[in-house]
């Protein structure tokens, strides 16, 4: 039996993260987790390319960019959809995921999702700072694609 388990040593990659301006009081906090999080697993500061998008459907595209540049090992998208009157924050949290999703699927490369939805502000913020029951969404972001980049390394090389 063969087994493959990515582990958290960032040591030699090359990470991108995407956040969304909107709501920037919440994805400040999520940022600063992510690249507290990528520096604490040995991740080169040199070796991070911040972008900032203007909201969170916005994150896929420029995930895409990245991704497909071949320059990152793994992309991390931040964002908050906090609940509104409508259903606006449905759609939006929705189609980011899913072009997430597609982009790590068409590139091959790691696309982590790190945006919180949530019903309120409160929970956002309690998901984006130190709150000891949830943790820095940001940086569990961050520590998933150190490890997925691991195990993608180690995985056999795609066909064709």
């Amino acid at each position: 039996m063969t087994t493959y388990e990515g582990a958290h040593r960032g040591t030699g990659l090359r990470l991108a993260v995407v956040v969304s301006r909107f709501n920037d009081l919440v994805t400040g906090l999520l940022l600063e987790g992510a690249l507290d999080g990528l520096a604490e697993l040995g991740v080169d500061e040199a070796s991070i390319t911040v972008a900032h998008v203007p909201g969170a459907f916005e994150l896929p595209l420029v995930a895409q960019r990245l991704a497909s540049s071949g320059d990152h090992d793994a992309v991390i998208c931040l964002g908050a959809v906090i609940r509104g009157e409508t259903d606006h924050h449905v759609h939006v949290g929705g189609q980011a995921a899913a072009g997430c999703q597609r982009v790590q699927l068409d590139t091959g490369v790691p696309v982590v999702l790190g945006v919180l939805t949530t019903d309120t502000l409160e929970q956002a913020l309690a998901r984006a700072g130190s709150d000891p029951v949830h943790g820095n969404k940001g940086r569990h972001a961050a520590v998933a694609a150190v490890e997925m980049a691991d195990l993608l390394r180690q995985l056999p090389k795609a066909r064709g």
